[in-house]
Order: C-alpha cells, then structure tokens, then sequence
C-alpha cells in the first residue's frame, strides 16, 4: 500500500501533530525545571532549604506524578486525546503559576514583615527551621498540582503519535515530539535563572516568582492551538485520503471498518482493563524499562544546575553556569534527534520487524550513560568534561526513551496505548522517588561527614555524587537485559 500511497499527492498534517507534541513537551520540561534552576541560588537562602529539603520535594513530586500517571493514561483513553490532553495542560500550567505565591504565604504564616527578613533569619535556628519546613510543605502542594497535569502528557503524546503515524515512523516522530524535553531542558537554563535575575534586580519579589509565572502562563497559550488544529485524522479536515491511507497502512480494511464504526457509535472502543494489563509480559517490560532509567534522566535535570554550583562555584545565573548547562542539553538535543531515526533504518533497510530494530537500537543507546562513571573523576581536569559526559547519557536516555515509547504501538492496541503509557510513567515516578529522595539524603550526609565519608577515592559530598553517577551509567544496560529476558521476541497483544 505504502507504494501506491506515496505516489499520490499527501498532506503532511501529521507533522504539524509533532509540532504541537514538541511545543508541549517543551512547555512541561520548562515547567518542571524551574525550580531545580532557582532553588539554590534563589530559594534556598530564603526558606533555609537544605539537599535534603529539595530532594524531598523533587520525591515526592517523582512519586505523586507516578501514582497520577497509572490513572493518567486511563483518563486520556476514557475522555479522549483532545479533552484529555486540554484538561492535563491546563492544570500543570496553574500548578506551574501557584508556585509563585509560596513565598508570600510563608511569609504570613510564619508571622514576618518581608522575605528579606525569613533570609536574616539565622540558619539552624529553630526559627529557621519552622520557616523551611512551612515553605517546603506549600512547594510540596504547587508541585503536585504540577504533577497532576503533567501525569497526562506522555500518555497523550503518545496516543497522537499512534493515532498519526503507522508503526515504522512512530519511533522517529516520538523522538522528535520527545526532544522538547531536551529543548526544554536547553532554554531553561538560558532564560530561567536570568528571569528571576531580572525580577529580583527591579524588587519584584526574590524574582523567582515572577520566573514561574510567566513560564507557567506559556501552557495556556499553547491550549489554544490545540483546540483549533487537532482532530482524530479520520475526521480532520487538513487530513487528504492519502495521508490517512499512509497513516492506516498497518492496519486492515476491516479493522478500520471496525474503528470507524465504533467511532460513529461514541463512542469509546473498549479497552483491555487497567489491571490486566498487568498480566502482559510485555507490559512488565515496558515497567521495568522505565523503572529504571526514568529516575536517571530526571536526577541529571533536577541536580545538575546544583551540581555545577556545588562541586565547581558556577551559580545557575551566572555566564559560565548557564554556559555549562546549555552545553549539556544542547549535546542531549543535537544526539538524540537520531534515536528515532535508527530503528527506521534497521526496518527499511536491514527488513528487521520494528520491535526487533527498536531492541538492537535501545541496546546500542544503552551503552551511552557508561561514561558517567568517570564524569566525577574529569572534573578534576575541567568542568567541561561532566558537562559534555552527562550530554552524552542524556541523549542515550533521550534516544532510549523515544525508542521505548514506541514499543507499545508496537505490540499493544490503540485502544491501550495511553493505559500502558501511565503505567510505565507510574514505574518510572516510582524509580525517580528512590533516586531523588536518596541523593538528596546521601549529598546532605556526605557533606556533613566530610573526609569520614568516601567512595573510590572520593570524600565528602563529591564521593556522594560519584554514588549516583555510577548507579545512573549502568542502569539502561540492567534494564535491557530485563527486557530482553521478559520479551524476547515480538509478540503482539489483542484487545
């Protein structure tokens, strides 16, 4: 059919879809980083914040946004991309703003005149330690708002991209929409911290307000668009025959008969239950895929602005701070574009089935995160060197991710695309959790030991670090091998 299709004169709607995706994910990943780019330098002398302070509240944002994503993905098969997707936008971007008013409720709660004044406060008092624990239990509540909507937007994504695409062009789509992340991750450290420079420079607060509220407000604009430009392409009006033989060419006559009569019923297809999805290797392999490498990328976007400020002096507003950062992710950006691209090749070219070339691919991307072993012991010889090594494991785990995703249209209906999405997002919440509430436990304790603790030949806190950048470069390797050993080969599931 792909012959015949392609010889006809298409539209390319389809990809003003992964336009939106991108813009959005772009907008969750701005969101979602933040507070890890004015914690440290804004935040934290304010409320008297420690590592363990923001690592709680990086947890349990990690563990509310996996409960909210095994429910999440239900949400969006049961109301619908359009509603569902409209829905989880519009609440994390209100999450997103409300995080500007905890300050100013601090500051009333705890009974002082200013902000300026909770800061003259002396740390490790008992007064310093009321003002920190009200200021991280108001954060705690506006980040689960954020977590709350932003539970919905992978599910949906990825039932856009399943709705748009047939399977050989799904992982290079996913990759594509799934680099908004890493874009997002990119201006962020470009115009967030100078934000709230700019702000706090004019008196407008302690300037990070400010900074939240205005990347908050970018979501509704993007609600916006979405309204007027998606539709299910079988309904779409920028959507030729053509295009939709190409995007249906997985499929048979009849199935989509079946679909299209089910849509002109109401209604909702039914789908495979929420709990028997658990009873699906393929679904435990997807799980396992995201336990384990989802803490990773997230620990990489919520630490590494403390990091570079830490370890090596450079404030996330500084000139050389937002240097650092943005070389990161502008590696993480440029490499993983290509993730999505591999397994198209080995399909088109080598004839492999697309669940056999997304394997050999994610395997390939498993053995970038390796060089994060060695990320602590290069920065002895230049804080490039852990900047341009943790670029390189972000754009394995961006690649990987885009990869992973993909899988599920593989082998599961679409129907419970966006069920099998929230539960793999739940796993890997739960794994973000570990990793989050344990380094920001492990970076406070091994500061305070100082030389007592160590860590291949590493002291302090710099030995804590070394922990968690050797668990993150072994970790895609571990979860492949799970993988394989759960599916080894394509086996795909029926409703």
């Amino acid at each position: 059919m792909e012959q015949t299709t392609t010889k006809k004169l298409m539209t390319n709607w389809r990809w003003w879809m992964v336009v939106l995706l991108f813009v959005a994910t772009t907008v969750n990943y701005l969101d979602r980083q933040v507070l890890s780019l004015t914690w440290k330098d804004f935040i934290a002398p304010e409320f008297h914040w420690t590592d363990n302070d923001y690592g709680t509240i990086t947890a349990i944002f990690s563990i509310v946004y996996a409960i909210c994503m095994l429910f999440a993905g239900k949400f969006v098969d049961w109301m619908g991309t359009k509603k569902g997707y409209l829905w989880s936008i519009g609440i994390w971007s209100a999450g997103a703003c409300l995080h500007a008013v905890c300050g100013w409720l601090t500051v009333h709660i705890e009974g002082y005149e200013s902000a300026a004044a909770m800061t003259a406060v002396q740390a490790g008092s008992t007064a310093a330690l009321a003002i920190s624990s009200t200021s991280v239990w108001l954060f705690l509540a506006a980040r689960c708002i954020l977590a709350l909507g932003e539970a919905g937007n992978f599910p949906a994504a990825i039932k856009v991209t399943a709705e748009y695409f047939p399977k050989k062009d799904r992982a290079f789509a996913t990759s594509i929409f799934n680099s908004g992340a890493s874009i997002g991750a990119l201006i962020a450290p470009a115009t967030i911290p100078l934000l709230a420079q700019f702000f706090k420079d004019r008196g407008v607060g302690g300037g990070w307000e400010m900074a939240f509220v205005i990347i908050g407000a970018l979501g509704f604009i993007w609600m916006g668009f979405w309204v007027f430009m998606y539709n299910k392409p079988e309904k779409s009006r920028f959507v030729n025959k053509a295009e939709l033989e190409y995007i249906n060419q997985d499929y048979t006559e009849e199935e989509n008969a079946a679909a299209a009569a089910a849509e002109e019923k109401g209604g909702r297809k039914k789908s495979i239950s929420l709990w028997k999805c658990f009873t699906y290797r393929q679904t435990w392999s997807f799980i396992v895929g995201k336990f384990f490498t989802d803490g990773v990328w997230w620990f990489y976007l919520f630490w590494a602005p403390a990091y570079f400020s830490d370890q090596y002096g450079y404030a996330s507003s500084s000139g050389m701070g937002v240097a650092l950062i943005t070389t990161l992710y502008a590696i993480v950006t440029i490499l993983s574009i290509f993730g999505g691209y591999l397994p198209k090749l080995f399909v088109e070219k080598k004839g492999m089935n697309p669940y056999n070339g997304r394997m050999l691919a994610m395997l390939i991307f498993a053995f970038l995160p390796l060089p994060a072993l060695i990320a602590q012991s290069a920065g002895q010889l230049s804080v490039w060197w852990p900047a341009i090594i943790i670029g390189l494991a972000g754009a394995g785990h961006q690649a990987w991710s885009a990869n992973l995703f993909s899988t599920i249209g593989d082998m599961f209906p679409k129907s419970a695309i966006s069920t099998i999405t929230g539960i793999g997002g739940m796993a890997g919440g739960i794994g973000s959790f570990f990793i989050q509430k344990g380094a920001g436990a492990l970076f406070t304790y091994s500061e305070t030991a100082g030389e007592a603790f160590q860590f291949l030949g590493f002291a302090g806190k710099p030995a804590g670090y070394m922990i968690v950048f050797c668990g993150c470069a072994v970790a895609y390797l571990i979860a492949w091998a799970i993988m394989k050993a759960l599916v080894p080969k394509y086996q795909k599931i029926e409703d």
